[in-house]
């Protein structure tokens, strides 16, 4: 049997500061994220577009088009340079795993 994380323990990022293990993520862990990474305090919108991000990805298992995103939470398409400093972050914030080299640049 594989041994299990300890509900406690602090959650673990790979080496390029995305989540190892998506569950572990919170709007608590975001908002922390968030402020260390100079963001400052998540608001409702950005709050909507990570949950957005994090249903999107579990529905595909992939980077989806981020102007749909921004459509789904009722925002106009480029809601996300609006809302974050880059994609990437957002992408990060949302506790989703790294997507990889290639997605990477066009985040």
């Amino acid at each position: 049997m594989a041994p299990t994380a300890h509900p406690s323990a602090p959650p673990q990022f790979d080496a390029d500061g995305f989540l190892l293990d998506p569950d572990t993520w919170s709007e608590t862990l975001a908002d922390r994220i968030a402020q260390t990474d100079g963001i400052g305090s998540l608001n409702e919108l950005q709050i909507g577009l990570l949950h957005a991000l994090r249903r999107e990805y579990s529905r595909h298992g992939t980077v989806t088009a981020l102007s749909h995103v921004c459509h789904l939470t009722g925002q106009s398409a480029d809601c996300m340079q609006h809302l974050f400093p880059n994609p990437r972050e957002a992408w990060r914030v949302a506790g989703l795993p790294n997507p990889g080299e290639e997605a990477k640049a066009y985040l």
